[in-house]
């Protein structure tokens, strides 16, 4: 099934996930001028009412791009909602996001067919982040459009499975847009990605370094420092389990390699019980995708520099199968 036309101003086929707190109107802008979906959660606009400011100045300054680039438009932006009983607000937004006619809404921790119906109803699409097979058939009974397999890897919350076990599963059954998410932080990777069956890549850890991202700046040289093994996979903070950067954790006082289990009450982005140790403001979130981010720069260079990498690595893969 070929994407919906909403993707048909891609430079990269890539969203750039929704990072809570990081993700803002100026690194959504940025993404979307490069040729990328930008998203950002609902909730990082705080009062509510900010949201509206927000979808005000993405909605003018990319009309302002397009009509100064007509040969280089920029893609569709995301917004992020939350569908957990914690999140009080969560009617509030989805009528802000009904005003401004928000492209695309990506759901994450439960899946409601009201919600969907809604976003149909100003001519959205929904796409929702699953964990395993079984979340990715209760999206789509509910009318999700699309589905986020998040494998293991991933930064925040993050599911267990492999990509390649993941994607395969969905695809036995659905053939509608599929985003793969899970350590993506190279072009390479990228075209991996498409190669096991996903539509996108849906990249997050990678933009938090980056100049536009609302984060601390020891957290940007965190991502750039960091590898692989410096992930640590805990449900402590959220209750729910997700990638962290270990450095985060040893600066919080606490043993990164024995955490305590985590529970549901902590779902409210709180700390697992500290309360003076709070998920994502000190406690950060990463995927283990970031051993290619060498440094600091704008959004606009690191997708450049993704997208050379993506045709190099198609260029390279043509040539073996001509072998």
């Amino acid at each position: 099934m070929a994407l919906p036309h909403i993707f048909d101003r891609l430079r990269l086929p890539v969203i750039g996930s929704p990072l809570f707190i990081v993700s803002g109107p100026e690194l959504v802008i940025a993404q979307c001028k490069a040729g990328v979906v930008g998203s950002f959660p609902a909730l990082n606009a705080r009062p509510q009412t900010l949201l509206d400011e927000w979808l005000h100045q993405i909605t003018e300054e990319l009309a302002a791009w397009d009509r100064a680039n007509p040969d280089r438009l920029s893609a569709p932006y995301a917004v992020n909602q939350i569908v957990h009983k914690s999140n009080d607000r969560l009617e509030q937004d989805i009528a802000t996001c009904a005003k401004w006619k928000v492209p695309i809404t990506i759901t994450s921790l439960g899946a409601r067919e009201e919600l969907n119906q809604a976003v149909h109803s100003w001519g959205g699409i929904t796409l929702h982040d699953v964990i395993d097979d079984r979340f990715a058939r209760k999206a789509v009974e509910k009318g999700a459009d699309g589905l986020i397999p998040v494998a293991a890897g991933a930064g925040g919350h993050a599911g267990r499975q492999s990509p390649f076990a993941l994607v395969q599963e969905i695809r036995e059954w659905f053939d509608g847009p599929v985003a793969l998410s899970g350590a993506i932080g190279h072009g390479r990777s990228v075209l991996a990605a498409q190669a096991c069956g996903a539509d996108l890549a849906y990249i997050g850890s990678a933009f938090i370094a980056t100049a536009e991202a609302n984060a601390d700046q020891g957290y940007k040289d965190g991502i750039v420092e960091g590898r692989a093994a410096d992930i640590v996979y805990s449900n402590l903070f959220t209750g729910v389990h997700g990638n962290y950067l270990r450095q985060s954790i040893v600066a919080a006082g606490m043993d990164p390699d024995n955490l305590p289990e985590g529970d549901l009450s902590t779902m409210n982005f709180g700390s697992g019980g500290n309360t003076k140790v709070k998920a994502w403001k000190d406690i950060w979130g990463s995927g283990q995708g970031i051993g290619p981010v060498t440094a600091v720069r704008p959004v606009a260079e690191f997708v450049a520099e993704l997208e050379a990498q993506y045709l190099a690595a198609r260029r390279e893969l043509e040539a073996k199968v001509r072998l």
